[in-house]
């Protein structure tokens, strides 16, 4: 069921997680995701893993929860690693038929990329599990800041990635419910080969459009109503500010990413 993907939710807590600084959690998922490329040992991919399971504890998140924020990429995860199995050259050859070869370090790579690609959306759906859209909204407008001297609109660009976080969810109920609706009336998604599947999809396609736009326009005429006018001159209930837990976090994943870097780069340099 659509309804089960649980992409740009946010979960009510007060885990040490859900009271850090926005600002916090966003530099840490970047710093993991980049810390995630280091990794090329089972060891490294332990310790991500490791890493990312005691964050998910921390933040008391349920793991189904968690887990069903995989349900969209696991096509993607599939032929990422078929794709690296089939095209990733190597000497030992595993399985051939015809022009298609499998090699050790083809399936190798295909089993990196694809716990890479799990492992950056089970992190980064922390972020989005344990900050609420405004805070989020208010985290990614402060780190862009000091962009806006060269004329990049801070605050236009996190309202607009907030609100489109927001509504996933949104759409993917209503994307459901027309799908219900179109199946009661005799519409039949799941039969057929691909083309007349894409076919079959129009009359899905062209009232989520039309939903989708109607939304928009009311969320301008809500904003209007409340003399919303883009960032100039906004004051703020609860100011951003870090503490001594934020530099905590922040310490603890920088050494996550200097350990890897030294297990992978650690030898040439004789460390």
């Amino acid at each position: 069921m659509l309804t089960e993907i649980t992409l740009g939710q946010y979960f009510p807590g007060n885990s040490w997680i859900h009271r850090l600084d926005p600002r916090t959690k966003i530099l840490a998922t970047i710093i993991y995701i980049i810390a995630i490329f280091f990794a090329d040992a089972p060891l490294s991919y332990g310790i991500l893993t490791a890493f990312a399971a005691l964050v998910i504890l921390i933040s008391r998140l349920p793991w189904l929860m968690v887990l069903k924020s995989l349900k969209p990429i696991w096509i993607i995860v599939i032929l990422t690693m078929l794709i690296h199995m089939f095209t990733a050259p190597g000497e030992h050859i595993i399985f051939t038929w015809k022009f298609l070869s499998v090699t050790q370090e083809g399936l190798d790579m295909g089993l990196k990329m694809a716990v890479r690609l799990v492992l950056l959306l089970l992190f980064s759906s922390v972020l989005t599990f344990t900050t609420s859209p405004i805070v989020l909204t208010d985290g990614i407008e402060h780190l862009l800041r000091p962009f806006k001297a060269v004329g990049v609109p801070a605050h236009e660009l996190a309202m607009m990635m907030t609100i489109a976080l927001r509504f996933i969810p949104t759409l993917l109920e209503e994307t459901d419910r027309i799908m219900k609706a179109q199946t009661a009336r005799g519409a039949d998604f799941a039969s057929g080969n691909i083309l007349q599947r894409m076919k079959n999809m129009l009359p899905l396609l062209v009232p989520l459009f039309i939903s989708a736009f109607r939304r928009a326009d009311e969320l301008a005429v809500a904003m209007e109503a409340r003399c919303y006018r883009g960032g100039e001159g906004r004051t703020r209930m609860h100011e951003l500010a870090y503490g001594g837990s934020d530099y905590a976090a922040l310490a603890l994943v920088l050494a996550l990413a200097v350990g890897l870097s030294v297990l992978r780069w650690g030898k040439l340099c004789g460390l």
